[in-house]
C-alpha cells in the first residue's frame, strides 16, 4: 500500500467505518508513525493534532478500535479504516461522532443470514434445517422455493398480515438458500435490479 504523507504535511486523512454496519464512526488523521503503528498493533491509533502525539483510540476509555481492513484511496492520500469498535467512538459517549446510533438497516442484516447460509454450506451440520437442504441439491431447493411462493401467494388472499409476512420471511429464506447454492450472491440481484431501475 503507498500512501503519499507528502501531499498534506504527513498527515493524512483516515475515515474510520464499522466492518458489519458499514456506519462511519469518526475521522482522524494519521503520520506514517500512526499507520505503521496501526497496522502491527491491529488497533486504530492516530496523530493528535492538539497534544502533537500518537494517540490510541481507546487508551483512556478501552474503547479501542479493532482493525478489519485498511484501505487507501485513489489518489493515495485518505484511508478507509474498517473496524470492530470495542463500545462508543465519540468521546461524548454517542456511537458516533456524527451521534448517530451505530446499527445496520433492518435490510443490512441479510448481510448476516448469507453468511450464516453459507456457513451451513461449508460446514454442515447434521442438525441444522439449512444444510439438509444443501445436501438435498438443487432441485429440492428450487422445489422448496416454489413451495413456499405458493404459500405466500395464498396467504395473499387472506387478511392475516401474521401468517403473510412468516410466508414472506420463509420465501426469502429459501431464495437465499437457493442463490447460495448456485453460486450467486444476493448483492448480484440488486445489481441487476439497480441496472433496470437506472433504465
Amino acid at each position: 500500500m503507498t500512501i503519499d504523507f507528502d501531499k498534506q504535511g504527513g498527515l493524512i486523512p483516515a475515515i474510520i467505518q464499522d466492518a458489519k454496519t458499514d456506519k462511519v464512526l469518526m475521522l482522524g488523521y494519521m503520520n506514517q508513525e500512526a499507520l505503521e503503528k496501526t497496522q502491527q498493533e491491529g488497533i486504530v491509533t492516530f496523530f493528535s493534532r492538539s497534544k502533537q502525539r500518537l494517540w490510541t483510540k481507546g487508551e483512556t476509555s478501552d474503547n479501542f478500535l479493532h482493525v478489519v481492513e485498511i484501505r487507501n484511496d485513489c489518489d493515495q492520500d485518505t484511508l478507509l479504516i474498517k473496524v470492530n469498535p470495542a463500545g462508543p467512538t465519540c468521546h461524548t459517549g454517542a456511537d458516533t461522532c456524527w451521534n448517530e446510533v451505530n446499527a445496520p438497516g433492518q435490510a443490512g442484516w441479510l448481510n448476516h443470514l448469507k453468511a450464516v447460509i453459507r456457513d451451513r454450506k461449508n460446514n454442515p451440520n447434521e442438525k441444522s434445517y439449512t444444510a439438509s437442504l444443501f445436501k438435498k441439491g438443487t432441485n429440492k431447493i428450487a422445489q422448496k422455493v416454489g413451495e413456499e411462493a405458493v404459500e405466500l401467494v395464498i396467504e395473499a388472499m387472506d387478511s392475516n398480515d401474521e401468517l403473510f409476512k412468516g410466508e414472506a420471511a420463509d420465501l426469502l429464506f429459501h431464495y437465499l438458500v437457493l442463490l447460495e447454492q448456485r453460486g450467486i450472491d444476493f448483492d448480484e440481484i440488486i445489481d441487476v435490479l439497480r441496472a433496470r431501475h437506472a433504465k
